[in-house]
């Protein structure tokens, strides 16, 4: 009896399905592709990076020294205007000096004391929400009680009384706006610890003896990292705010360092003969502010999962 022949005809190999084929997105991607279609976050961006290369290259890019005087230019109109000169685009102040490069150079001021007060703020309030928010009890109690204390009082007022007290400067200005800006990022922080602290990888953790400090650092933090962003982003923008008014006072940085905030103060008693010496520091200090607050909002809608998925 002969044995049954077996078909041994090679199988070719299946084609990989497009589902397999393609490369797994992660939620970064998603939340990428979601900020760029946003063209309104897309062109404050763009803003932003030009404003950072403005202040990195300021002395690069600037036409004259923002503290040169000539009073024989003084209170030359911008170049459209009748009057106007090429060398100065934008006209020159009272005192004979460039709006242009004077502008250019408040950027650096503006950037630096408001990325510096909004790290301060978020390095001091992100440990005081870590603490409350995981330690709960009198520890909670205690430090909630002394951001309730600070809410109290009018932050521009406090800052005033703090710059008053220290002096003039641009590192006090950065120190003044950071220990008055943490109450935000603390109470967000200790929200979401406290959201977080019962789940079962917190639980865990503490079964096998990690200890409280490398559970708040490895295990907590970076779950708050994505409101901590979107808090940031915005405090940028009420710091630079809240320095050009305390430059407008003449209680910020000294005279000698171009802001915004005190072009603004000297070309108030110009404003209906010389209208560029207010108008153009206060132009760039909108926009700069717009720019970071729509990015802030833009942050906020990406780090929500439900928002990049529709």
């Amino acid at each position: 009896m002969t044995p049954a022949k077996t078909d041994r005809t090679p199988v070719p190999p299946q084609a990989p399905s497009a589902q397999a084929a393609a490369p797994a997105r992660g939620p970064g991607s998603a939340a990428l592709r979601a900020l760029l279609r946003n063209r309104l976050a897309v062109a404050a961006l763009a803003v932003l990076a030009v404003m950072l290369i403005a202040a990195v290259l300021a002395p690069l890019i600037a036409p004259c020294d923002p503290n040169t005087q000539d009073l024989l230019l003084r209170l030359r109109p911008p170049v459209w205007q009748h009057g106007g000169s090429s060398a100065h685009l934008l006209g020159t102040d009272q005192l004979g000096r460039d709006m242009l490069s004077r502008v250019i150079y408040g950027t650096r001021v503006s950037l630096l004391v408001g990325a510096g007060a909004a790290l301060l703020a978020g390095v001091i309030g992100t440990a005081v929400g870590l603490a409350s928010g995981y330690f709960g009890g009198w520890t909670d109690r205690v430090l909630m009680r002394l951001a309730d204390v600070q809410l109290a009082f009018p932050a521009i007022l406090l800052a005033l009384a703090i710059v008053g007290f220290l002096g003039s400067g641009l590192w006090y200005v950065i120190l003044v706006l950071g220990f008055t800006g943490w109450v935000s990022y603390a109470r967000v922080v200790r929200s979401e610890v406290m959201s977080l602290r019962s789940r079962d990888f917190i639980t865990e953790a503490r079964a096998i003896g990690v200890t409280d400090g490398t559970i708040m650092r490895r295990h907590l933090l970076p779950n708050v990292m994505a409101p901590l962003a979107t808090i940031g982003t915005l405090h940028i923008a009420a710091a630079i705010v809240a320095e050009a008014s305390l430059s407008y006072l003449g209680l910020g940085v000294p005279k000698e360092t171009v802001t915004w905030g005190s072009m603004l103060s000297d070309g108030q008693l110009y404003l209906g003969t010389s209208w560029w010496l207010a108008v153009f520091p206060g132009a760039a200090l909108m926009i700069t502010s717009l720019a970071v607050n729509i990015t802030g909002d833009a942050l906020r809608d990406v780090a929500d999962p439900k928002a990049y998925r529709r």
